[in-house]
């Protein structure tokens, strides 16, 4: 590949709608204009469907391409149906193991290089700083460096034991913010002077590990770049991560459609201003007119020079080294997918992450328990962007152990008096009810009609299913467990400790 022009498509990662690839996707494939591929939620229906797609798309390639997806666990996991799924990277962490959240990493890879996905965007490196951030909460490990250092290297080892490459994120650290850079700019203001000791630290020991990818936030650090979010900035790119960090891997973008880089910079520009930056891949996850700007915007910058001959060679170099690292030539087989193994392993690590923060005497909950409610809130939870699934599998669990279980999904964001009105009957019986909420501490619709259940029933349970910082905000529970998380294996490891089957033993790793 000669010509600069050719290059640049190299260097782009693009997403699209549909559960097969698109005619112009298979032609950009086969005109080497685009690197490879992003995959999300919209792509996928069942492991041989994506194999079937990753085939299609790779069979059109004019060279080898990387295939990517979220597949942290917990939260965030394109690949659910028919896949394993696992806890997320703060139930590992409160579970303490790190060869079991390395085993959980291989777990997810293997699947991930069964079907063909040979570039995973995770672990997710960012300390849990504010627990009104609506993009990290049980995404990170949680408040201490070096537990979360341990738990990522741990993850990058799972990751690329399988075969598929890691990327560690979101340099140099989305934790320190309460604003979801989905939405529009976020920024830290004042001093830095913790990032060296605490936010790089897992960074470092990312790099040490020999991680394939290292991803930007969009986040601006007004101390280290006044003008520059961090993914279009030379000062943290070039001079933080390349220069003081020593890292000569990688360097890839978050999505570049994100409102905290359109709306600043657009498509084209912000491209181009990444790579110069000293990125070598930018991911724009959506739109079709977006990613054709950045291609011309691109294209033209190598035309005219203003992204030099050498620092595009810098990263067609880093990102072929990478296709040939991760070229996945002894892939699982498709069995390898949702088997009991991993099923087991799965729900091993959600109940060594599983929390009680108190237990009184409602539980454990009696086999034959008449008056047991469920009240669960029906509230989006935070996923960094990515689409919610049913919400009603804790109520499903839970009735198989507890057949006359009375379940009730709530809006908490409907009339409050409503919603008093039709619950009343639930907590004016004598019996238990079990609140199931979902980061109710940013929400205050929610935390309202919490805290006036627990005011009014005879004794509520408390299962904290997003993050554990509910179980600071709502009091007045009998019995109080945090799982970190939604995922199949969490919920059926709370319904197990709602049940006595065992007595969690997770330690939380932020304050409450």
């Amino acid at each position: 590949m000669s010509s600069l022009a050719a290059k640049i498509g190299q260097l782009m990662i693009v997403g699209f709608e549909g559960l097969a690839p698109p005619p112009r996707i298979l032609a950009w494939l086969a005109r080497g204009r685009i690197g490879g591929i992003a995959l999300f939620a919209r792509n996928i229906e069942s492991p041989a469907q994506v194999r079937r797609l990753i085939a299609e798309c790779r069979a059109a390639a004019e060279q080898p391409i990387l295939v990517s997806v979220d597949q942290e666990g917990g939260a965030v996991a394109r690949l659910r149906n028919g896949f394993s799924e696992s806890p997320g990277a703060m139930a590992l962490g409160a579970g303490g193991d790190r060869q079991r959240a390395e085993d959980i990493a291989f777990m997810l890879g293997s699947e991930m290089a069964a079907v063909g996905v040979n570039w995973n965007f995770a672990p997710v490196a960012d300390i849990a700083r504010q627990s009104g951030n609506p993009s990290v909460g049980t995404r990170s490990v949680g408040r201490d460096p070096r537990l979360v250092s341990e738990m990522v290297v741990a993850q990058i080892r799972g990751f690329q034991r399988s075969g598929v490459a890691a990327t560690v994120k979101h340099f140099p650290g989305l934790g320190n913010t309460v604003v979801d850079t989905h939405d529009g700019p976020a920024s830290v203001r004042g001093s830095l002077s913790y990032l060296n000791d605490e936010d790089l630290h897992p960074f470092r020991k990312a790099i040490a590990a020999d991680v394939g990818f290292v991803m930007l936030t969009h986040v601006l650090y007004e101390e280290l770049d006044g003008e520059f979010p961090a993914t279009l900035s030379p000062r943290i790119v070039d001079g933080l991560l390349r220069q003081e960090l020593g890292y000569h891997g990688a360097v890839c973008t978050d999505c570049m459609e994100m409102k905290a880089i359109t709306d600043a910079f657009g498509a084209g520009e912000s491209a181009v201003l990444a790579l110069q930056a000293g990125v070598d891949m930018v991911l724009f996850s959506h739109t079709r007119a977006a990613q054709e700007e950045a291609y011309r915007a691109l294209q033209h910058a190598a035309e005219t020079g203003r992204l030099s001959a050498e620092r595009i060679n810098q990263s067609m170099s880093r990102v072929q080294e990478l296709k040939s690292r991760f070229a996945l030539d002894k892939a699982p087989p498709l069995e390898v997918v949702g088997c009991e193994a991993h099923r087991s392993l799965a729900g091993e690590a959600a109940r060594a992450g599983t929390v009680r923060v108190t237990q009184g005497s409602a539980l454990p909950l009696p086999a034959s328990a008449e008056h047991v409610a469920l009240i669960e809130f029906s509230s989006q939870r935070i996923t960094g962007g990515g689409a919610a699934h049913d919400r009603s599998r804790i109520a499903a669990f839970l009735s198989n152990r507890l057949p006359t279980l009375a379940s009730h999904i709530v809006d908490p964001a409907a009339d409050f008096a409503a919603n008093c009105e039709a619950l009343s009957g639930v907590w004016t019986r004598k019996g238990i009810v079990i609140l199931v909420t979902r980061n109710a501490h940013m929400q205050p619709a929610q935390l309202r009609l919490a805290r006036f259940i627990c005011d009014r029933a005879q004794a509520v349970v408390l299962i904290c299913i997003g993050n554990p910082y509910d179980a600071g905000e709502i009091t007045g529970a009998d019995s109080v467990i945090c799982t970190m998380g939604d995922s199949v294996p969490s919920l059926e490891a709370a319904v197990e400790a709602l049940c006595g089957d065992y007595q969690p033993g997770g330690k939380l790793t932020v304050e409450i």
